[in-house]
């Protein structure tokens, strides 16, 4: 029979291994701190190396468990180091990506593979080092970010949407695949967060103002706003969760809005 006890400990994530690719800023660096204050001792892994450093540290400072290393996820042999030096992994959070805001027709080659290599094949890369090593322990909850991007577009996010969907395509994939491993796979999926990725659009008002508008809460999202998704999915709360995408975007999807950016 089940008591209140068993149910506080649905969110606590107290010694379990984490790894947060892209903790050196946004929302990496707010998961990062959001999965050390249930318990989990994070690596937080980045391209950075040195801003990664220095999110450890902070964390690690404030009484949370924390290491760091240097990842690029583009680059597979790099991944699987850091897979490798983080042990048996028992959560695993990926959050990087890039955007060229162009439309379609004016696209170059070097700017598709830029968006396409780090977005989805770099995802690719995490998905499939992470889950070896999750499949081989028997568990893990692997979430990777997506995006609104994965379900609606506008003018100048052609190649972005297409990597956010087939991101999300990998997730439905992988979860299939391991779910007999006892390993879960699943994606969160912002809207209009204000991170470096969003600067552009911040430093430009109408637009700012457009995005904020669109959504049903009528503005952005901070990446500590996105953290309680990623808690769940981390976590036993979210034990009969798997390939789906949690969309935490202040209600963008279930608002009818347009607007065409200055590209």
């Amino acid at each position: 029979m089940p008591n209140l006890a068993d149910y506080r400990k649905l969110f606590d994530l107290t010694g379990k291994t984490a790894v947060v690719i892209g903790a050196a800023s946004g929302i990496g660096e707010a998961s990062a701190w959001a999965l050390a204050a249930h318990g989990a001792n994070v690596m937080c892994a980045d391209l950075n190396a040195d801003l990664a450093a220095a999110v450890a540290k902070a964390i690690t400072d404030d009484g949370g468990t924390a290491t760091s290393t240097q990842v690029d996820i583009t680059d597979a042999k790099s991944v699987e180091a850091a897979v490798q030096a983080a042990g048996e992994i028992e959560i695993l959070v990926c959050t990087p990506s890039i955007n060229v805001r162009k439309p379609l027709l004016d696209m170059t080659e070097e700017e598709f593979s830029r968006v396409i290599d780090l977005n989805l094949g770099g995802t690719f890369n995490v998905m499939k080092a992470g889950g070896r090593v999750m499949a081989e322990s028997g568990k893990g909850s692997m979430i990777v970010f997506s995006s609104v991007r994965s379900q609606v577009v506008e003018p100048g996010q052609g190649v972005y949407a297409a990597t956010k969907a087939g991101a999300l395509a990998m997730v439905k994939t992988l979860a299939a695949e391991l779910a007999s491993s006892g390993v879960r796979v699943n994606a969160v999926g912002p809207g209009v967060v204000e991170t470096p990725l969003t600067a552009p659009i911040k430093a430009n008002p109408e637009w700012y103002q457009a995005y904020s508008d669109i959504s049903a809460l009528g503005r952005w999202s901070t990446p500590s706003e996105q953290t309680g998704a990623v808690v769940y999915l981390a976590s036993d709360a979210a034990s009969f969760v798997t390939g789906t995408i949690l969309f935490v975007d202040g209600g963008w999807l279930a608002v009818d809005g347009r607007f065409t950016p200055p590209l």
